[in-house]
């Protein structure tokens, strides 16, 4: 979907790039091309020479011109071919051609910045089937440039700080996650299996995010669902049915043209357990009280620490299991990350996934999980679907 050129954030990454004197970032993952383009490829294959002054060239693959053209940034726009009748290679290596080309012509070899280091794979518009490059392709630019680093650390810092189209955006995906969610919660029947459950939320998301407002051309869904004694951590759906007056956790992962969601919501058929109203209680204050927390200035160690210690107050010692904070923006997960045993602080513009969650032994537990801007003041959150979801459950 077009969207203004977004001036504020290439002109952060080309001030990044001044600071380490670097000619041109050479990027290759899907989500750092939308970044930088605002296209989002339909297979990992295209490429983007970013040069420091001057004009970027996007390499797109032939049958996506018509994409690139009406949602590319940059208007300088190189095709390969997905087939060639004369070259047996994969097609990325045919962009890789392009991309070393540019940086000749251009007199961008002194140094430049490729992705070395990839900390998640990212998805393509087809996610199905996410590429990741090879050591040929490392070692061509080596090849090529005097001196090649890593564009990881620069991307990471600019994309940590979001714009307000980045914040419009979000926001798109959100509202969506929110809909598709009052949708189910409607919907879903005890005895479902989870799966079905799973689907009726990924297919409200494609039918109804496809064109929603006139902004979206992409909205894709991807959920984990469990309920009762199937809530856990990293586990698959299952064909479990949907268990009565136990909740089913939804984890959540909404993308819209290339920009995501990370939420965890709830929902119950009948009245919640007198257990899970005391689970409940004491996640939503640990939540409460670690998103309070939240806003320009603050530290993550101790973010990280806070939701920790309450939740062992509430005799969970050890819980959750997994990262308490994370950025969300170009991927579901991205940095920066709270770790007691790291460092950094907030700021304002970032877009933070904030996830206390306690489980039991044996099965069963609870999740509470939603995206929050950091304001200076404080924090926004950005879905408007409540936590207390025995709220929701009311209406």
């Amino acid at each position: 979907m077009p969207w203004p050129m977004d001036e504020a954030k290439l002109n952060r990454v080309r001030s990044l790039m001044r600071d380490q004197d670097l000619s041109a970032l050479v990027v290759r993952a899907p989500d750092n091309i939308v970044y930088l383009t605002n296209y989002w490829c339909m297979k990992g294959y295209d490429a983007l020479v970013f040069p420091r002054d001057g004009e970027p060239t996007l390499i797109a693959i032939e049958p996506q011109l018509a994409d690139a053209q009406r949602n590319s940034w940059a208007k300088d726009i190189q095709l390969f071919k997905s087939y060639d009748e004369r070259d047996p290679r994969p097609p990325q290596y045919r962009a890789l051609d392009i991309a070393l080309e540019v940086l000749r012509a251009q007199h961008l070899t002194e140094k430049i910045a490729i992705e070395l280091n990839m900390g998640t794979q990212s998805a393509d518009r087809m996610v199905g089937e996410p590429t990741t490059p090879t050591q040929n392709y490392f070692e061509a630019f080596r090849k090529l440039t005097g001196q090649v680093v890593d564009a990881t650390p620069l991307l990471n810092e600019a994309r940590a700080i979001k714009t307000s189209q980045e914040i419009e955006r979000m926001r798109l995906a959100n509202e969506l996650a929110a809909l598709a969610m009052e949708h189910t919660r409607e919907n879903m029947r005890v005895g479902m299996k989870e799966s079905e459950v799973g689907g009726m939320y990924e297919a409200f998301v494609h039918g109804l995010g496809v064109g929603y407002k006139g902004k979206v051309e992409m909205a894709r869904a991807f959920t984990l669902v469990w309920s009762g004694k199937g809530i856990a951590t990293f586990t698959a759906t299952g064909d479990r049915p949907i268990q009565k007056n136990e909740p089913t956790l939804f984890e959540i992962w909404v993308c819209v043209d290339g920009y995501w969601t990370d939420l965890t919501k709830n929902a119950c058929p009948g009245e919640l357990t007198p257990e899970y109203h005391k689970l409940l209680e004491l996640l939503l204050r640990v939540f409460n009280e670690g998103t309070s927390y939240s806003r320009d200035g603050a530290s993550f160690p101790e973010l990280d620490r806070l939701i920790r210690a309450r939740i062992t107050e509430g005799g969970y010692p050890g819980q959750p299991s997994h990262p308490i904070c994370h950025g969300v923006g170009a991927r579901a997960h991205e940095p920066p990350y709270a770790h007691q045993a790291g460092t950094g602080t907030m700021k304002k513009g970032m877009v933070l996934a904030i996830e206390p969650g306690i489980y039991w032994p044996g099965g069963g537990g609870l999740r509470l999980e939603d995206d929050f801007l950091i304001t200076e003041d404080g924090n926004e959150k950005l879905c408007s679907y409540p936590d207390d979801f025995r709220l929701a459950t009311r209406h």
